[in-house]
């Protein structure tokens, strides 16, 4: 499966800092120090609608990361998902009277438009869970041999006690853990299971359903976590820098995921840092396909806001913290683009090598793009009040701009 395009990402001056970010697991900051190549997983979407404010918010995030990293010189080595077969895929297709794969094609290719229009970085590999298929038997193969799962009526469980570390990503107790399992996909009430957590590794063929050669397993698809472990240890390995998402899969999904990964390699932990972007809500509540309270990046492109604007809308928020989208906050963004524009339009301008150190340093610390926005207004209110002397300082803040805030003036 093939990404989008990347956009150019200027250089700068200077070099940027290391990141001081979030860790659930740790439960506060830590300072990354990758080597030369720093690596990050960030699940990406179930295609059968893409792409709402609550995934863009959740790209930008990962996307900051990247720019800070190679603000430092490194590469990075970013890889993400498509879960090109899932329940919830499935019963869309179903409901619209579509072909499954028909309907994830069409949506995963709306996706790649939406993060080349937000100027998102691509990832290195851009992976479809189907066709990571012939990857992933082979682990649960390896898992159910080692005693770390088990078969239940043709289905592939896996024993979350099997693994020492379980629990160790989202800290949650056993009662919250089981009722998220309920919301988010697990089958905590089914009869049988070893422990009402163990999550599936391998679904049996279903009538009416897709399925898979899956060797030894027999024919069918696989569970969720297995998923994304399966590309994750085959194109980072173990120990990787960043397993990034939404603040909604610390549990079960990275919980789960991490323990699969740990349980296959004896190795701890699967990430060095798990880093989780809050949740964008509309009308009070979350913004989520379920409740069908979205508002869609293509909807709003369609409409003719500038696909700059709508990434301004999301770096005014800190990327941890929930947080409701409204039309204020993109005129907001829109109104902050037009200043910005005419601060950078003139041939100088107030000195802009602070401002670049202040991006640079919000931006290390947590990915604070709101303080990051604040100094390039003080600096724009700077160049509409007096002006400056700086021949090509303007230029200086667009390409700073556009390299570590991903925005192009």
């Amino acid at each position: 499966m093939h990404a989008w395009p990347a956009s150019e990402v200027p250089a700068l001056p200077g070099q940027g800092r290391d990141l001081r970010i979030h860790d659930t697991a740790t439960g506060g900051l830590v300072t990354l120090d990758p080597g030369p190549v720093a690596r990050i997983y960030v699940c990406g979407i179930t295609p059968y609608d893409a792409t709402h404010m609550g995934h863009a918010a959740t790209y930008n995030a990962f996307d900051l990361v990247q720019r800070v990293w190679l603000d430092t010189k490194r590469q990075v080595h970013y890889v993400q998902n498509v879960t090109d077969v899932d329940d919830p895929l499935l019963e869309r297709a179903e409901r619209d009277g579509v072909d499954w794969t028909a309907l994830a094609e069409k949506e995963t290719a709306l996706f790649r438009e939406d993060m080349t229009a937000l100027r998102m970085l691509p990832p290195r590999h851009y992976i479809g869970a189907v066709e990571a298929i012939p990857g992933i038997v082979p682990l649960v193969e390896r898992l159910r041999d080692a005693g770390a799962a088990y078969e239940l009526e043709g289905d592939i469980y896996f024993s979350v006690e099997s693994d020492p570390h379980f629990g160790g990503v989202s800290h949650l107790d056993a009662a919250a853990m089981r009722l998220l399992s309920a919301e988010r996909g697990g089958d905590p009430d089914r009869p049988g299971k070893k422990n009402p957590l163990d999550p599936m590794l391998w679904m049996a063929a279903r009538e009416g359903e897709p399925s898979w050669d899956g060797g030894s397993l027999g024919r069918g698809r696989p569970g969720w976590h297995i998923e994304c472990v399966a590309i994750a240890l085959d194109h980072l390995g173990m120990g990787f820098d960043v397993q990034g998402g939404g603040s909604d899969l610390a549990f079960p999904h990275h919980e789960m995921g991490a323990s699969h990964a740990q349980a296959l390699t004896g190795e701890f932990p699967m990430a060095k840092a798990y880093v989780h972007a809050g949740m964008v809500g509309l009308d009070g509540e979350k913004m989520s396909k379920s409740k069908g309270n979205l508002v869609f990046v293509s909807q709003l492109r369609r409409e003719g806001v500038d696909p700059a604007a709508i990434r301004l809308t999301l770096l005014a928020h800190h990327y941890r913290p929930d947080w409701e989208w409204t039309d204020q906050v993109l005129q907001d963004a829109l109104a902050r683009l037009d200043r910005w524009r005419a601060a950078v339009s003139r041939p100088d301008g107030p000195s802009a090598e602070a401002l670049v150190e202040e991006i640079r340093e919000a931006l290390a610390n947590d990915l604070d793009s709101p303080a990051a926005l604040d100094a390039v207004d003080r600096w724009a209110a700077l160049q509409q009040e007096s002006g400056g002397t700086d021949i090509g300082a303007p230029g200086v803040v667009s390409r700073a701009v556009d390299a570590l805030l991903g925005v192009a003036l």
